[in-house]
C-alpha cells in the first residue's frame, strides 16, 4: 500500500533508540523526509546512518533536550514546514508513590504532558493552513491500564490523553489527525531499565521478572519496535485522515477488555 506521505517532513523525538527510532525508520520507509531529535549524539548519527543508507530521504537530526524550550526550539528550527510530529519522551522512574516529592511530579508532567502538548501548539495551526496534519504520541499502555509502580507515568500520560480527546475533535476537518500509540511491553532498553527497577523493588531476580512479564503476554513475546513504527507510519498515512482522537492499544494481547 501506498501510504500517501512521500515527501513529506516528520518531526521524531526520542528518535535515536527504540520506539521512536523505529517510528522513524518506518516514516522514512514510505518517503517521508526525517527530522529525529535526541540528546545522545553517537545514537543519533547512527540511526541517521542507517535510515540514509536504507532510504532516499533528507534525514536530520539535532541533539537537544526536547523537554526545554531551546530543545523545542532547536528542533522546530530544523523543519519550519511540519507535516508529521511523532512526539515521545522517556518515561518517569518507577516507584512508591509515598516516596515521590513534588519536584518529580512536576518534572513527570513537563515531560509527558507539557513537553508534547507545547509541540503541538508550535506546529497544529500550521498543518491546519496546509490542510494536511498527522500528530502522534507515544504515551503508555498504562493509560489504559496503570501499573502501580508507573503512578509518575500513569497520572502525567493520562493528563495528555485527556487534553488530546478534546484537541483532537476540533481539527480532523482540516485533514489534520491527532491520535495516541499506547504501547505494552517492547524489547526496547527502556523496558530493560522497567524490568531491573520491578525485580529490585519485589526482591526478584531479571530473570523471575521477566519470565513472569511473558507469562502475562498472550502473544507469549515482548513486542518487535518495528511493528510499533509500522503502526505509526499507518496512522500518519493518507488513508488515516478519517481517525482522530483514538488511543491504539498494542500490547500482544495483554490488556483482558472489550473497550
Amino acid at each position: 500500500m501506498n501510504f500517501g506521505i512521500k515527501d513529506k517532513w516528520g518531526l521524531v523525538c526520542a528518535g535515536s533508540k527504540g520506539l521512536g527510532r523505529a517510528c522513524a525508520e518506518s516514516l522514512a520507509e514510505e518517503g517521508v523526509n526525517v527530522v529525529i531529535v535526541a540528546r545522545g549524539t553517537e545514537a543519533l548519527a547512527e540511526t541517521a546512518a542507517h535510515i540514509g543508507n536504507n532510504t532516499e530521504v533528507e534525514v536530520r537530526t539535532v541533539a537537544a533536550d526536547i523537554t526545554t524550550p531551546e530543545g523545542r526550539k532547536e528542533a522546530l528550527s530544523a523543519c519550519p514546514a511540519l507535516d508529521i510530529l511523532v512526539t515521545n519522551a522517556g518515561g518517569p522512574p518507577a516507584g512508591n508513590f509515598r516516596d515521590f516529592e513534588i519536584a518529580d511530579w512536576e518534572k513527570a508532567l513537563h515531560a509527558n504532558m507539557l513537553t508534547p502538548i507545547e509541540l503541538i501548539k508550535s506546529v497544529l495551526d500550521g498543518m491546519i493552513e496546509r490542510k494536511f496534519g498527522r500528530i502522534v504520541n507515544i504515551t503508555s499502555a498504562a493509560v489504559k491500564a496503570p501499573i502501580p509502580i508507573l503512578g509518575l507515568s500513569n497520572g502525567a500520560r493520562a493528563g495528555l490523553t485527556g487534553f488530546i480527546a478534546g484537541l483532537s475533535r476540533q481539527t480532523p476537518m482540516h485533514n489534520v489527525t491527532i491520535n495516541n500509540i499506547l504501547p505494552g511491553a517492547f524489547a526496547t532498553e527502556t523496558m530493560n531499565g522497567r524490568m531491573a527497577a520491578m525485580a529490585e523493588q519485589s526482591k526478584q531476580t531479571i530473570e523471575e521478572v521477566i519470565d513472569s512479564r511473558l507469562n502475562a503476554i498472550p502473544a507469549g513475546r515482548f513486542g518487535d519496535p518495528r511493528e510499533f513504527g509500522q503502526l505509526c507510519a499507518y496512522i500518519c498515512s493518507a488513508q488515516a485522515s478519517y481517525i482522530t482522537g483514538h488511543n491504539f492499544l498494542i500490547d500482544g494481547g495483554v490488556y483482558n477488555g472489550t473497550l
